[in-house]
């Protein structure tokens, strides 16, 4: 396996007149790790910084919050670019919640060593919202206890994939417990695995991981979209050899200019390998965009962001769902239709007015579209990551059922008033390990094996009447294209649906 090289990523220094941000007192040079990258990634001054978080933040003010939050994975890039994704990560923390450390843990962008780089050598690290304390007896005790750690002050003092996280911490918690700031610097697989082992026994209810990483560097937006979205799919499925495969995958593909898939693979990587033989760790894609979506890229050559959280289950509430009035529901059917319309009628018309978007429908959410006609089905697609705002999945996912679903001809116009459309917005994956564990009826299946998956809606359960073992069945022969008991050994997941629907 190739795991990727290091890069020298795209500096965005240039676009922030945000002025000098060392803010080092000559008596703290010794114990605080002064700001590398204020003024550059991030504004330099503390009021400029809060105004700039409190805006990325207000989107998400009435997103459910994620109880036993165990690790989010988050991009590092300058905040214009990537500060509204990390926030929508770092929205669904706690504020009252007391870690007793937080293990931030990134790539090398600097140098290159076979191990981990944990720096012990700053009693705090500087922001312009004030100092973070550093463990630095956790520090030299994870360097004692293994070979794979070490301290290498030049992995540290440019670095910025670590220090752009902290003013997040610091907007989000009440208190900042201490961090272990970790490099990651290697690319060995072994290497990585072992430095997994090590960090293990700290990955429990009492610590949260942050891992820092953008995704795709350099290719074009709708490639960007395609690479980071089949990676995406494959950190939700938690397997580490997963992952691996797809980044080969994407390698093997040729896409012009991609550098990466990752430049976070190594950071990931040790998460997946912590993470994925734990039964009661689930992981919830959260949002995605990429470099063009800022007012300040392009669209020829761009860096993905994607956000990701992972829950401890039991005592833990992960349901982020969240109600629909009824105003919501016919604003979401009226943007499907006008969508289609549009379509149809070769029309440039707007389908909805952001003005008059409440925040549920800006929320990040999947969902699926289905068309009927006729009482049959005439189209149907989805999409599971929560990584769009819920009312463009809804226009996305509208004019897909309606012209790309490949079992129907596309919709002609002399349909559109026959057809009847329905919506469900869905809930979060849920991997589970038993069917005990899935309600027939009530949640939706999703099941995967090696590069072939499908799903049945929660409602296909009402309109078929099959027992649960032959709702599997169908799902694993009609939509994944397995054996009709491909299921048994393929990664199941559930979740749950709002469903709705135009009345005649």
């Amino acid at each position: 396996m190739k795991l990727l090289k290091l890069l020298i990523v795209m500096s965005f220094s240039s676009l922030f007149p945000f002025g000098n941000g060392n803010g080092q007192n000559k008596d703290d040079r010794i114990s605080t790790r002064p700001m590398a990258v204020a003024g550059s990634f991030y504004p330099a001054n503390k009021d400029s910084i809060v105004r700039l978080l409190s805006e990325y933040f207000q989107p998400f003010k009435h997103q459910k919050k994620m109880e036993n939050i165990a690790a989010v994975i988050v991009p590092h890039a300058g905040y214009v670019f990537s500060g509204a994704v990390a926030a929508s990560a770092y929205s669904l923390l706690e504020p009252d919640r007391q870690y007793e450390h937080i293990f931030l843990i990134g790539p090398s962008h600097h140098i290159y060593m076979d191990g981990a780089s944990v720096n012990d050598q700053f009693e705090y690290y500087e922001t312009p919202m004030g100092k973070v304390k550093v463990d630095t007896a956790l520090c030299r005790k994870l360097i004692h206890d293994s070979p794979f750690f070490s301290c290498n002050p030049d992995a540290h003092r440019e670095e910025h994939c670590l220090e752009v996280q902290l003013p997040f911490l610091q907007f989000r918690l009440k208190k900042v417990p201490p961090i272990i700031p970790i490099i990651i610097a290697t690319q060995s697989l072994p290497v990585i695995q072992q430095i997994a082992e090590v960090l293990k026994p700290y990955f429990n209810d009492k610590n949260l991981f942050i891992i820092s990483s953008d995704f795709s560097h350099y290719p074009s937006y709708k490639d960007a979209e395609k690479v980071d979205r089949r990676t995406g799919k494959a950190i939700a499925e938690g397997s580490p050899y997963k992952f691996i495969e797809i980044i080969a995958q994407n390698e093997k593909d040729n896409i012009p200019n991609l550098v990466t898939s990752a430049c976070g693979e190594s950071a990931i990587l040790t998460l997946l390998f912590i993470s994925s033989k734990m039964k009661d760790i689930q992981i919830h894609p959260i949002m995605y965009r990429n470099s063009g979506d800022s007012e300040y890229g392009d669209h020829l050559r761009v860096v993905g962001y994607h956000t990701f959280v992972l829950t401890r289950s039991g005592e833990t509430n992960t349901d982020t769902t969240f109600s629909l009035t009824k105003m919501e529901k016919e604003i979401l059917l009226q943007i499907a239709r006008r969508t289609i319309q549009n379509k149809l009628n070769h029309s440039s018309l707007p389908v909805y007015d952001e003005k008059g978007l409440t925040d549920a429908l800006k929320m990040p959410c999947g969902a699926f579209v289905t068309i009927n006609e006729g009482g049959k089905l005439r189209g149907c697609i989805g999409h599971f990551g929560s990584d769009q705002p819920l009312y463009s999945v809804v226009a996305e996912m509208a004019e897909a059922a309606a012209f790309e679903d490949p079992r129907f001809y596309p919709l002609q116009p002399g349909e559109l008033t026959k057809i009847g459309i329905e919506i469900s917005v869905l809930s979060p994956m849920k991997r589970i390990y038993s069917i005990d564990e899935f309600t027939l009826g009530k949640q939706g299946i999703y099941m995967s094996k090696g590069t072939q998956s499908g799903t049945f809606l929660p409602q296909v359960a009402e309109e078929t009447n099959w027992s649960k073992e032959v709702f599997l069945e169908h799902c694993a022969h009609d939509k994944a294209g397995l054996s009709w008991d491909g299921w048994k050994d393929a990664d199941l997941y559930t979740y749950e649906a709002v469903v709705f629907n135009e009345e005649k």
